[in-house]
């Protein structure tokens, strides 16, 4: 591959090269044959790793299944007696797998890869088995749960 600066690179090896012939020259090297073996065996593991396998691990069944859509929900807006702000999630599962517990977390602006990172912000994020997860931007502020 040619760069910006008109010299030639290898990017299996790393390797720069001044002149076009000395790149054809590297190609025919044992570094590069080298190079190429390891990314054929790299390919053909990741071949492998990908290939289903009968399992009777739960993670891994549950991560195989359909999500169904997003779940039904309202927010509510509120001062509280002590003057401070509130809001209420009110998250409607109705086809949620037995025995699965609503899991929340909240996420910095900056781990979210959606929207630019907005200081000003963080989100609350909402995940039940087998409804796609929900996020709520909301506020940057201390937080009583």
């Amino acid at each position: 591959m040619r760069n910006h600066l008109g010299t030639y690179e290898c990017k299996l090896c790393l390797t720069l090269h001044t002149t076009e012939g000395s790149y054809l020259a590297h190609t025919q090297a044992k570094k590069h044959k080298m190079g190429l073996l390891r990314r054929a065996k790299e390919e053909e593991m990741m071949k492998q790793r990908e290939m289903p396998v009968a399992s009777t691990n739960q993670s891994e069944v549950m991560a195989k299944k359909v999500k169904i859509g997003r779940p039904g929900y309202g927010v509510t807006k509120g001062v509280d007696s002590t003057g401070a702000k509130c809001l209420t999630f009110s998250i409607s599962y109705p086809e949620i797998t037995p025995g699965i517990v609503p899991r929340y977390r909240f996420m910095s602006s900056y781990e979210q890869r959606v929207e630019a990172p907005d200081p000003k912000y963080q989100y609350l994020l909402f995940a039940a088995e087998p409804y796609e997860t929900v996020a709520f931007k909301i506020p940057n502020e201390p937080i009583d749960k």
